[in-house]
């Protein structure tokens, strides 16, 4: 966590009042959670009454997605369809794939290239195939594994030819790169405090003025009845500090990033000439903080366990069920096979991360992925 969240975040925890009540506790409480609810308005580009607060970005998904698809059915029984990238996290993937079980919706997942980037051209060719049959479409900002940033502005003016909202979730970009909720056209912006430096456990969901969402949880209508549940106004106010910090040093910590994160996939390619940088080939065409490799003939889980015990901790950004490991979703849509997914890893760089870090993986990179080779055969 930042320091000024952490600051934050203690400040309020020593405080009483529920932001709801009437007496003066409550009305601090409040005051509290509207100072916040301002400042992430401003970070974000949005407007004080956009913002929704959650318990995070899972919760913040869910209530997009349900709150969309339920809303647009219920004004036209003919939007059953949800159209949704094959990369997206499983906050995402999980609630879509739940409306077509439980609820009757269909989905069509949007394919993506080598990259990770969305297919606009299909995009196009399914909503212009039955435009009046959709719900929405979402689409993440930014890959939260590969790092690959996608054309939101494409998708936004597409759908809105058609009058279909977008949601999209942008946990991965809010507080690294650039983005106004205003300007972007979106209906629906995801945010997660625990990606820029804020405490786990509270999110936002950001809503376009008119836009109608079916509530997912219901109590006291807080949240305009969006989003009900007691606030937290510690943690929003931790979110909010957490928030402003990022986005004031957001250009210079994306440049030092960037070329923590340049110098850590060259030196990682000199060293293990076979390895495969995945990805945008292009540095601004990724998050800065990300570098994502597939290291031929090397199991992953393998790597990550060895590189840990070596003080450097990664991802496979596989999924585990049932006890049986398997490969991410992600690379699988890029066209990898399953062993190419199976032997992949990602690096991530944040606000904490230094030249020694880098220098660290560098120094461990070799016998690690010698060793694990070896186990492989």
């Amino acid at each position: 966590m930042a320091p000024a969240a952490i600051d934050a975040l203690v400040r309020e925890l020593s405080r009483v009042g529920n932001a709801s009540s009437l007496h003066a506790a409550g009305r601090e409480a409040r005051k509290v959670v509207e100072d916040g609810r301002e400042a992430i308005a401003l970070a974000a580009g949005a407007g004080a009454n956009d913002v929704i607060f959650t318990s995070g970005g899972t919760e913040a998904d869910n209530l997009a997605i349900k709150g969309l698809y339920w809303s647009r059915q219920k004004a036209d029984p003919r939007r059953r369809r949800i159209l949704a990238t094959a990369v997206e996290h499983h906050a995402v993937l999980d609630p879509v794939q739940w409306l077509v079980e439980s609820e009757g919706a269909e989905v069509y997942w949007i394919p993506v290239d080598s990259i990770a980037r969305i297919d606009i051209e299909a995009l196009r060719r399914e909503v212009q195939r039955d435009p009046e049959s959709i719900a929405l479409i979402t689409a993440m900002s930014a890959n939260n594994e590969v790092g690959t940033l996608q054309p939101i502005a494409e998708v936004v003016s597409l759908a809105a030819e058609y009058g279909i909202p977008v949601h999209s979730d942008s946990v991965q970009l809010f507080g690294k790169l650039p983005f106004d909720f205003e300007a972007s056209g979106l209906s629906c912006v995801t945010l997660s405090a625990h990606k820029i430096g804020g405490p786990v456990g509270v999110g936002v969901l950001l809503v376009k003025r008119g836009v109608d969402l079916v509530p997912v949880l219901h109590g006291g209508g807080q949240e305009r009845d969006i989003r009900s549940g007691t606030l937290d106004a510690p943690a929003i106010a931790s979110f909010a500090a957490a928030a402003e910090t990022a986005v004031a040093h957001m250009h210079e910590e994306e440049i030092r990033l960037r070329e923590l994160r340049n110098d850590l996939v060259s030196k990682v390619v000199k060293l293990i000439p076979d390895a495969i940088v995945n990805g945008d080939s292009e540095s601004t065409g990724r998050l800065p903080g990300i570098a994502h490799f597939t290291f031929p003939g090397a199991e992953g889980n393998a790597l990550l366990l060895l590189l840990d015990a070596q003080g450097v901790q990664c991802s496979t950004g596989s999924a585990c069920s049932a006890g049986v490991p398997r490969p991410s979703h992600v690379l699988l849509a890029m066209g990898m096979n399953e062993d190419e997914a199976r032997s992949s890893l990602r690096f991530s760089l944040g606000r904490t991360s230094s030249q020694a870090d880098v220098d660290a993986v560098a120094r461990v990179i070799v016998p690690v992925v010698e060793r694990a080779r070896l186990a492989a055969q």
